[in-house]
């Protein structure tokens, strides 16, 4: 259900070579990037570039930041941004370590999602940015995001967005069959089960396999399938996090509970604007989505804090989100630097949620303005409550592989079988695993 997965469904060969064949000497400046970061930047330094001006190429996909763009221009005129569509995600990836590999045409900035980014830096791609006392940053962004950009004890990039999740529910649908909104994934089970008795034509949610989405509930349950220290990496799906959602899961496929409509279709849209589809459990960056593509559900849907798998828990975790970072082999880091923290820690981070953007800034979530806001669609629910605590209680301790894009990209192709066939969901998931063991060890990795 993630947007980030829907994106990039299919990683190609050219970001797969992100591994460690990518991986060369690097320098030990700030300036260079991509070593410790032993030499410092100062604030000084950047806002003297910024002063003096010059020319900054931003490869993104992210629709707020043209406005961005527009107004740190107007601070620093001095200072021409070229913001460059080259893709959304895997398109954009591609287009990068192309460049990458040629030595040329290589963007200042770029957009990357959080689980692409231990690929990129791990390849020896982007800056650190400690740098540039990145680190003294901590405070300002909440803890997924803050989490998400730090790899390998480098700071590879500064949070934009977060994808803190909640549940969003359709009330008509669940007050005309009596059904209460679950607090845990049990109850969410027993939810499914009535709604589909009541009409078989409505189901709780859809899914047809979603490796975002999976990993996402993976996370909140405390599983840590994936453990990575440099370049030795561990995958275990018989975690118990792991196994709280395949028990679950296992049993919303096998009885046929979920709607079998791929996200983001014109017919996932189509039942969430008519009931057939009653939840979603996704990221906060959702509501923007319900309004312009399911205009049907308005004043139908609620958000709800995300369903525990212990009872009396309140344990949430990202789902999608990106980052902006700089690029090893761009010419103008100070600048780059600059806009990175104009855009993601400056007057950029008003402008962006002005323009319908969530948030990764500690400051914005505890606006009491922000948090007042009342959504139409949601009833007139105060929404951005709910999403700021769910912010708050991310649980730590998450990690992606330094080969996600690719391991994402084979989901449908290991786990998928689940949902199509007799696979077990664990079946799925130990194939999913061998798969990545044997992708990350031809690619030099150590893998168990």
């Amino acid at each position: 259900m993630s947007r980030f997965t829907k994106m990039a469904a299919v990683a190609s060969a050219a970001v797969l070579g992100l591994g460690l064949a990518a991986c060369g000497g690097g320098t030990d400046d700030a300036g260079s990037g991509s070593g410790s970061g032993s030499s410092t930047v100062t604030d000084a330094q950047v806002q003297a570039a910024l002063e003096k001006g010059g020319t900054l190429t931003v490869w993104a996909w992210e629709p707020t930041l043209k406005d961005v763009v527009a107004k740190f221009q107007e601070k620093y005129p001095k200072v021409k941004v070229d913001l460059v569509n080259a893709g959304t995600s895997d398109k954009q990836y591609t287009a990068l370590q192309n460049a990458i590999a040629a030595g040329k045409g290589v963007p200042d900035v770029g957009q990357i999602e959080y689980y692409a980014l231990p690929q990129f830096a791990i390849g020896k791609a982007l800056t650190d940015l400690k740098g540039y006392g990145a680190e003294s940053l901590k405070a300002d962004f909440t803890p997924g995001p803050w989490n998400s950009v730090n790899s390998n004890g480098g700071i590879y990039g500064l949070p934009m967005d977060s994808g803190p999740m909640a549940l969003f529910y359709n009330k008509d649908v669940f007050d005309k069959h009596g059904i209460k909104v679950p607090t845990t994934w049990t109850e969410y089970l027993d939810a499914a089960r009535k709604l589909h008795k009541a009409d078989p034509k409505a189901y709780i949610a859809n899914d047809t396999g979603d490796a975002g989405f999976a990993t996402s509930l993976m996370w909140q349950a405390g599983g840590k399938p994936y453990q990575v220290d440099g370049t030795n990496v561990k995958i275990d799906f018989t975690d118990p996090g792991v196994q709280e959602y395949t028990k679950v899961w296992q049993q919303l496929i096998s009885e046929k509970l979920l709607a079998p409509i791929s996200s983001w279709s014109d017919q996932w849209f189509q039942g969430i604007g008519n009931g057939s589809i009653a939840t979603l459990a996704t990221g906060a960056w959702m509501p923007a989505n319900f309004v312009t593509s399911a205009p049907g559900g308005s004043g139908k849907w609620r958000a709800a804090e995300l369903p525990q798998w212990t009872a009396g828990g309140n344990a949430s975790a990202e789902n999608g989100g990106s980052s902006l970072t700089i690029l090893d082999k761009g010419a103008n880091k100070e600048l780059a630097y600059g806009f990175l923290k104009y855009a993601n820690d400056g007057d950029g981070v008003q402008i962006r949620v002005d323009n319908g953007a969530f948030p990764a800034t500690s400051k914005t979530l505890a606006d009491q303005k922000w948090l007042n806001t009342e959504f139409k669609y949601f009833g007139g629910q105060k929404a951005n409550e709910i999403f700021a605590k769910s912010a708050q209680n991310v649980v730590t301790g998450w990690s992606y592989l330094p080969f996600q894009v690719y391991a994402n990209s084979v989901f449908n192709d290991t786990v998928g079988k689940a949902y199509v066939s007799s696979t077990p969901l664990a079946d799925g998931l130990k194939a999913w695993q061998d798969q990545s063991v044997k992708y990350g060890n031809e690619q030099g990795f150590t893998v168990k």
